[in-house]
């Protein structure tokens, strides 16, 4: 037996066992990965804050015989009819084609029950959601598929895409085997052909451009509806700002850790910015422009409790929205289906191929046998469950910092763990009065 001493396999940081497994890949296929879901690299991120509770020094709110509210308005700025939320999270939009008929009812009925907002998506607007959702925002996008001024009309408000944080710059995808039917005679497709959407809208090119589409979208709603802008989270102070000018009743920020249907996984892993680093200067733009909360900003990308809800409130959003983890709260991801998770060759929680159509959930698909899997009123009333417990936590936090409202959250309740997170969150770095960057230096 030979026992010479023996120097342990090690493995380079650069190129990893995943970073390999790539290569390789790309050299079988010739084609790039395409994947759903959103950055899986470690960014800093709401974990890396910490709430800095009252003691002497502030005064705590007791438990839960003091109120804390949670009421939120969007479009107060010009609609003559704001979208009035009890809870300042909304469910992100997520189209029908990359979610089934079935899970789209489910969030409206469970955002409904719990009384907020959700959000067309790419496609058009289905009865399914219509039908359930007492508060509706209609996506425009660029590719314009489903869009029609009657539907316009029946939401309650509209959200004008520009980018997405998982893709800031690209254009969206739908891959032929989810395009059936009725999701082609919806977006007047041929069936069963993949779909590629535009990165730009096809009738302007610049902010002032989207001012005259706003004020198109104005005229056809006769003033109600609120306007919204979304950007992707790559320059939010320049892109927050431009939006205003333009007259968006609201601005959604979406930082890179949030998700997508379907794009390249090069895209979505360093493209952008995390959300923790897009929410400080899109503020500033706000407070620049006088407009911080008259023109309301909706953060997204990543939240996953209410400690992240509290938190991007006290960096100065006024409302946060949800997409990944409204999913999973419907039963995306589930363990219960490991088995079939295997057979696609992956596991329950890292399941990402969303635009392959076969999520055994029955959530990520167009498969109606496995559609039918989903029972919308259960799944509802999960989803309520969840944003009951998001909205429960964050006022908890709240209170524990002497607000008696979530919105009344400000910087000052926050420390943070890391030099990175104080940079972009301009916050202190624990145990002293100072960021890098506080100053001007």
């Amino acid at each position: 037996m030979d026992d010479t001493p023996r120097t342990l396999p090690r493995y380079s940081s650069t190129f990893t066992p995943e970073a390999m497994a790539e290569i390789r890949r790309a050299a079988a296929t010739g084609i790039y990965d395409i994947r759903g879901g959103g950055a899986k690299r470690r960014v800093p991120h709401f974990d890396d804050l910490l709430f800095l509770g009252a003691s002497i020094s502030r005064y705590p709110l007791e438990g839960y015989r003091e109120a804390c509210g949670t009421d939120v308005a969007l479009g107060t700025r010009f609609a003559k009819k704001p979208i009035e939320l009890k809870i300042p999270i909304t469910i992100a939009g997520m189209s029908f084609g990359s979610l089934s008929g079935q899970a789209k009812e489910a969030l409206g009925r469970g955002a409904t029950l719990a009384g907020t907002s959700t959000t067309t998506g790419d496609g058009g607007m289905t009865e399914e959601e219509r039908g359930h959702s007492e508060k509706l925002v209609y996506q425009l996008l660029p590719s314009r598929y489903g869009m029609n001024p009657d539907d316009l009309r029946r939401a309650d408000a509209i959200e004008i895409v520009v980018g997405q944080g998982a893709k800031p710059g690209g254009g969206g995808m739908l891959l032929g085997q989810k395009i059936t039917e009725r999701v082609a005679g919806m977006r007047d497709l041929p069936q069963g052909i993949d779909q590629r959407s535009a990165c730009r809208h096809p009738d302007w090119t610049g902010p002032d451009d989207m001012e005259i589409k706003i004020l198109e979208l104005r005229e056809i709603t006769g003033w109600e509806k609120p306007i919204y802008v979304k950007i992707g989270g790559a320059r939010p102070y320049y892109d927050t700002a431009l939006a205003v000018k333009a007259g968006a009743d609201v601005v959604v920020l979406d930082g890179m850790q949030g998700g997508t249907a379907a794009t390249q996984d090069v895209f979505i892993e360093h493209v952008g910015q995390p959300t923790l680093a897009c929410i400080r200067p899109a503020v500033k733009a706000l407070q620049d422009l006088g407009m911080h909360r008259e023109v309301q900003l909706v953060v997204s990308g990543g939240i996953r409790s209410g400690a992240d809800v509290a938190k991007a409130l006290a960096l100065g959003a006024d409302a946060v929205s949800i997409g990944t983890a409204a999913l999973v709260a419907l039963g995306d991801n589930d363990p219960k289906w490991e088995a079939e998770y295997q057979a696609l060759g992956t596991t329950a929680g890292a399941y990402d191929d969303w635009h392959e159509g076969r999520d055994p959930a029955g959530i990520t698909t167009q498969n109606e046998a496995l559609a039918a899997r989903l029972d919308p009123v259960k799944a509802g009333h999960r989803l309520r469950n969840y944003l009951a417990v998001l909205t429960l936590e964050a006022q908890t936090l709240a209170r524990a910092c002497g607000k008696s409202h979530l919105l009344n959250l400000e910087p000052e309740d926050l420390c943070a763990l890391t030099m990175e997170a104080a940079a972009m969150a301009q916050v202190p770095l624990a145990g002293t009065d100072w960021w890098p960057g506080k100053g001007g230096f």
